[in-house]
């Protein structure tokens, strides 16, 4: 009787320590976004090269600033986060066109994408430069690998504020936050 009491809580606190050893399992996945259809979305702490043709003097390389604007010559802020390069670039030539020139040409070019973040159980977490296609595993690959305490089968990415979980075949945006876990036996 006594030993079966003691079994049973025996089995309660393995049962309650292995719970805590999924902190990931129960996010939801990282939805894949069909790569077809989704276009790049400026944020804050992208460059960018803006030129107007036939007005090179309005042409020149920007950022996004914090407030998610662009601060460009004659139309003065013009929102750009969340937009995409073309969105950015239609926005323009309309303040442009509106008592500035005539049927104005803007091409809106990324030039530095903002960067993403990694730490946890990464030889050298940081801040790292985005690069378009990127992989979960190319983001560990820039940190230095996993750490010898890493969990590879999965790693934790902070996206708009929201926690999901991913694998290493799983594509990362700018401005990612990714977490590698560390195992636990």
């Amino acid at each position: 009787m006594r030993l079966g009491v003691l079994s049973a809580i025996a089995a309660a606190l393995l049962a309650l320590v292995l719970s805590g050893c999924s902190s990931g399992s129960d996010l939801p996945p990282l939805p894949q976004a069909d790569a077809s259809k989704s276009a790049y979305l400026l944020g804050p702490g992208d460059k960018l090269r803006v030129t107007v043709f036939g007005a090179e003097d309005l042409s020149g390389d920007f950022a996004v600033g914090d407030n998610g604007m662009v601060s460009f010559p004659l139309i003065g802020d013009v929102k750009a986060a969340g937009l995409t390069p073309d969105q950015l670039s239609r926005a323009m030539r309309t303040r442009l066109a509106d008592g500035f020139m005539r049927d104005p040409k803007v091409s809106v070019q990324v030039t530095t994408y903002r960067p993403f973040y990694i730490f946890g159980e990464v030889t050298r977490p940081g801040e790292y430069p985005y690069a378009a296609g990127m992989s979960v595993l190319n983001a560990v690959a820039m940190g230095g690998g996993y750490s010898y305490r890493a969990n590879q089968n999965y790693v934790i990415v902070t996206r708009d504020h929201k926690d999901y979980r991913a694998t290493g075949d799983t594509r990362i945006l700018a401005g990612d936050i990714i977490r590698v876990p560390e195992r636990y036996f």
